[in-house]
């Protein structure tokens, strides 16, 4: 479960309401323009999200996992997994703890490092441009999704976590609704998210996470 973590974190709301129609001409570029566009505006993210990891290298087994994510400017993030077991990854802006309950351990590591790296806390949070860091293509028929806009992203320069990154937006918000990240070994994990509220602030102790007493700490 703890691929479950590194697997994934770019995008929040805005108020950007394209009118009737017009989402069915979009060029992926415009898409991915409205997408930059709304996530810039938005000082707060939270969704429920549920994730599935295919593992290429233990011959395409699956691992799911469902939970609460929060993505809060500047620097903050917490991922709350409720199933398969309770898992927290928490960032206030300095250090970046996650903590595994079934392991009774809370890994503890400077977060700057951590936070440069994360594919989902960069879309979310709208650090970077998507015009500028990723080649922006169509996707497939196959993968258009009714009520939705799809556009493929591939990094311009080589990506530790990401190879390519398929994502959906809702047509009318450019909320992002599904984000497919495929790895350089062929693995792809799939993150749905819904309930999803933009702007509305939570206070910074949601930000910190105190573990069991008696967790072992591991700092690195």
């Amino acid at each position: 479960m703890k691929q479950l973590f590194f697997a994934v974190i770019y995008f929040l709301c805005g108020l950007l309401v394209p009118a009737a129609g017009q989402c069915a001409t979009l060029k992926p570029m415009q898409i991915a323009e409205k997408i930059q566009q709304t996530y810039e505006k938005t000082t707060s993210f939270k969704a429920d999200f549920l994730q599935t990891s295919t593992i290429s290298t233990m011959e395409h087994r699956q691992r799911k996992g469902s939970g609460t994510m929060v993505i809060q400017k500047p620097g903050l993030l917490r991922w709350d997994y409720t199933s398969p077991e309770k898992q927290v990854l928490v960032s206030d802006g300095e250090t970046f703890s996650l903590y595994f309950a079934s392991e009774n351990q809370m890994i503890v590591t400077p977060a700057k490092e951590y936070l440069q790296e994360d594919v989902t806390y960069n879309f979310f949070a709208g650090k970077g441009n998507l015009l500028h860091d990723f080649e922006v293509l169509p996707v497939t028929p196959e993968q258009e999704k009714p009520d939705s806009l799809a556009i493929k992203l591939i990094p311009k320069k080589t990506h530790a976590q990401v190879e390519t990154m398929n994502v959906w937006v809702d047509e009318g918000t450019f909320l992002v609704n599904r984000l497919e990240i495929i790895d350089h070994l062929g693995s792809i994990t799939n993150l749905l998210l819904f309930n999803t509220v933009v702007n509305h602030p939570l206070p910074t102790e949601y930000f910190y996470f105190s573990p069991p007493e008696g967790t072992e700490i591991i700092e690195q």
